[in-house]
C-alpha cells in the first residue's frame, strides 16, 4: 500500500441512488483522509444529503463502493456505520430534550453495573468529555431542553466522541451560532482534527469553508464535478463550480445616493426586551441590522409589524405618523415583513404555492362568493418568473420545495402586496449559494426601484457587501450607526459586543 493510499480513512467510489425512478447520485466519488476537514458543498439538491445518508447507512447506495481502511465495507444500517467508527451531527440536532446532558452523550450505550445502568460512571465520563469540547460549566445531571443551541450543538459532538467517532460528518454545524460560537467549533474541530479524527463539513457559508477546510469536493446535480485546496481556488471559482456557470461579483449594489424618508421609528421600547430604538430607512436603501444572537434586531422588527403587543414608540412611513397594533395594520401601512424562520411563521407548509402567494392579496382575487382566476395566474405566473421558483406546479405543497425556493415563496407573497418597506430578517438563512445569490440581486433591483429594505442577518460579510448603512445591536440596545463609507468589520463587532458610539 502506497502512502497516500495509507493517509485514506474513507473513500467512496460510483455510489449511485435512484427514488422511484429518479436518479440522484450518478456515480459520485469521495475520498476522505485521516486527521482532515473535508468540505462537501453544493446547491440545495445537488446531492450532499443523500450522499451523507448511505454513508451513515440511512439509506442504501443502488450502486458503488465504500471502504473504510482500503478495506470493503457494507453499511446496510445506522448500527453498521456506528460500527466502523461514523457519526452523523444532522442540522435539526437530535438530543432528547428532558434527559441529561450524561444521558443523551450515552444514549445507546449507557455504561452498566450488574445489568443496571452506572449513573456514576457515566456522568465522570460525560464531564470529561464536555470539558474537552468547552462546556465546564454545564451541569452533566443539566435537562438538555435548557441548554442553548451552541451548547446543544457541543452535547451533540460530544456524543460522537463519546461513541468512539472516526469519522464526523458535521452539517450546517454554524447555522443557529454567533460567531464567537461558531469559532469556538473551529477551534474543536481543528483539535481533533489534530488527534487523527476526520472531519466532513457541510456549510452554505463559503467564507468558513475557506477558514475551515483542508479540501473541498464540490457536487452539482447529483455529480462530482470537483476537488481542490481552498488555495486552489476562489471564492467565485468555487460558486461558478457549484452553479456550473460564471460567477462574477459577490455582492451587488443598489448604488443608493440618497432618497425621501420611508419609515422613521422612534422611541421605540419593550419591556426586557429592547430599548429607545430610533431609526430612519429611506426609499431605495438597504438598511442593515447586525447584532449577535438575542442582541434584539428581530424583536424589534416584530413590534413594529404589531406582533409584539408590548411595544410602544412612535412609527412614521412616509413622513406620516401610523398606529400598528397587529400585522394587519402595518400592512394596510405598506409594511411587509418576512420573518426569521420561514416554515413557522411565514409559509403554511402543507398548502400549495398558490394559497400561500395569494395569501396577502385575498381581496383581490376575491370578490364575494367568485375568484378572478386570471388575476391570480398572472400574479402567480410574474413573481414565479421573476424570482425563478423552481417548482412543478403552483398547486403542489410548498413543504415539497427546497429551502431556496421556499424563502422565495415568502418573499414572493409580500412583493404581491406592494410594500413600500419590506423587512427582511435572516432571509438567506439555510439556502445554497444560488439561491443566496438570487435573493441578493432581487433586494438590489427592489432598491434601485424605490423600495426600503430593512436587511437583518447574522452573517457579517453579508451585511458588509449588502447594506447601505448599518445599525447595530447589543442586548436590547442600538449601540451603533454605520455609514457606507466607514463601514468596517472591526467597527460593527466592537458595537456588537456592547461598545456604544
Amino acid at each position: 500500500m502506497n502512502e497516500s493510499s495509507a493517509d485514506v480513512i474513507l473513500r467512496m467510489s460510483g455510489i449511485k441512488k435512484s427514488f422511484a425512478s429518479v436518479e440522484v447520485l450518478h456515480g459520485v466519488d469521495f475520498t476522505l483522509k485521516r486527521g482532515e476537514i473535508h468540505a462537501l458543498i453544493g446547491e440545495n439538491g445537488a446531492g450532499k444529503s443523500t450522499l451523507i445518508k448511505c454513508l451513515g447507512g440511512i439509506i442504501r447506495a443502488d450502486e458503488g463502493t465504500v471502504q473504510i481502511d482500503g478495506q470493503p465495507a457494507q453499511i446496510g444500517g445506522i448500527e453498521d456505520a456506528e460500527r466502523y467508527g461514523i457519526s452523523i451531527i444532522h442540522q435539526e440536532l437530535s438530543l432528547v430534550s428532558h434527559m441529561t446532558v450524561a444521558e443523551n452523550i450515552y444514549l445507546g450505550h449507557m455504561p452498566l453495573k450488574r445489568g443496571f445502568i452506572d449513573n456514576r460512571a457515566m456522568e465522570k465520563n460525560a464531564r470529561v468529555i464536555l470539558d474537552a469540547v468547552g462546556l465546564e460549566k454545564i451541569a452533566v445531571s443539566r435537562e438538555c431542553g435548557e441548554l442553548t443551541v451552541a451548547q446543544q450543538q457541543m452535547v451533540e459532538i460530544a456524543r460522537a466522541l463519546a461513541a468512539k467517532t472516526r469519522i464526523i460528518v458535521m452539517d450546517e454545524p454554524t447555522a443557529s451560532l454567533t460567531e464567537r460560537e461558531a469559532e469556538r467549533l473551529f477551534e474543536i474541530a481543528r483539535r481533533y482534527r489534530g488527534e487523527g479524527i476526520s472531519i466532513i463539513y457541510i456549510s452554505h457559508k463559503l467564507e468558513e469553508i475557506f477558514k475551515i477546510a483542508d479540501n473541498i469536493t464540490v457536487l452539482r446535480d447529483g455529480w462530482s464535478v470537483g476537488a481542490k485546496k481552498p488555495s486552489e481556488v476562489t471564492y467565485d471559482g468555487l460558486v461558478s463550480m457549484m452553479v456550473g456557470r460564471e460567477y462574477t461579483g459577490h455582492y451587488p449594489r443598489s448604488g443608493y445616493t440618497g432618497g425621501e424618508e420611508a419609515l422613521r421609528v422612534e422611541n421605540f421600547s419593550s419591556p426586557k426586551m429592547f430599548q429607545n430604538i430610533g431609526f430612519t430607512v429611506h426609499k431605495g436603501e438597504v438598511l442593515g441590522f447586525y447584532g449577535l444572537i438575542g442582541s434584539g434586531r428581530t424583536e424589534v422588527m416584530r413590534g413594529i409589524f404589531g406582533i409584539d403587543e408590548n411595544a410602544s414608540g412612535e412609527i412614521y412611513v412616509g413622513g406620516k405618523r401610523v398606529v400598528i397594533s397587529n400585522p394587519g395594520d402595518a400592512i394596510a401601512s405598506g409594511i411587509a415583513l418576512s420573518p426569521e424562520s420561514r416554515k413557522e411563521h411565514g409559509l403554511i407548509l402543507e398548502q400549495t404555492v398558490s394559497f400561500n402567494v395569494m395569501l396577502t392579496v385575498l381581496k383581490k382575487f376575491i370578490k364575494g362568493i367568485s375568484i378572478d382566476e386570471n388575476y391570480e395566474r398572472q400574479t402567480l405566473s410574474a413573481y414565479i418568473e421573476r424570482l425563478k421558483i423552481k417548482l412543478k406546479s403552483v398547486f403542489q405543497p410548498v413543504k415539497s420545495l427546497s429551502g431556496g425556493n421556499q424563502q422565495k415563496i415568502v418573499l414572493a407573497k409580500w412583493l404581491a402586496a406592494s410594500p413600500d418597506v419590506l423587512i427582511l430578517d435572516e432571509p438567506t438563512r439555510g439556502i445554497d449559494v444560488g439561491a443566496k445569490h438570487e435573493i441578493y440581486q432581487l433586494i438590489t433591483e427592489l432598491a434601485r426601484q424605490g423600495m426600503a429594505i430593512v436587511f437583518i442577518s447574522s452573517e457579517l460579510p453579508e451585511i458588509m457587501g449588502l447594506s447601505d448603512n448599518i445599525v447595530v445591536f447589543h442586548e436590547g440596545r442600538q449601540t451603533g450607526f454605520v455609514t457606507r463609507d466607514k463601514i468596517h468589520e472591526a467597527t460593527i463587532l466592537r458595537y456588537a459586543m456592547g461598545e456604544v458610539r
